[in-house]
């Protein structure tokens, strides 16, 4: 069992923390738009920027990639955003009847 010790784990583990990651934002972008609509898109963008401003300054390797992760997730995000209400528009997810006249063309 002495093999298991010498194996390299981080690997795995940044696999696993990007799916959650990536996972995570999916029901984020869909409450997001439901709530707020489109507008919100440049809180996306700051917490992007701050995952970005993080990595580079990280120095463990672990930490560093994982916000990585998280920054380009919330980047992308920004484009799921307005996907979102397209997908609103189709009847694909709910509409918020709050904000009814953002919908209307």
């Amino acid at each position: 069992m002495e093999w298991i010790d010498s194996l390299h784990w981080e690997g795995i583990l940044i696999g696993i923390c990007t799916f959650l990651i990536i996972g995570l934002f999916h029901p984020i972008v869909v409450k997001a738009e439901y709530y707020w609509g489109t507008r919100c898109w440049w809180i996306f963008l700051l917490l992007g920027i701050a995952g970005l401003i993080g990595s580079v300054l990280v120095s463990q390797i672990l930490l560093s990639t994982l916000l990585g992760v998280f920054s380009f997730s919330s980047f992308w995000t920004i484009k799921e955003v307005f996907e979102q209400r397209e997908r609103v528009l189709k009847g694909w997810f709910p509409m918020n009847p709050k904000r009814k006249k953002e919908y209307e063309q």
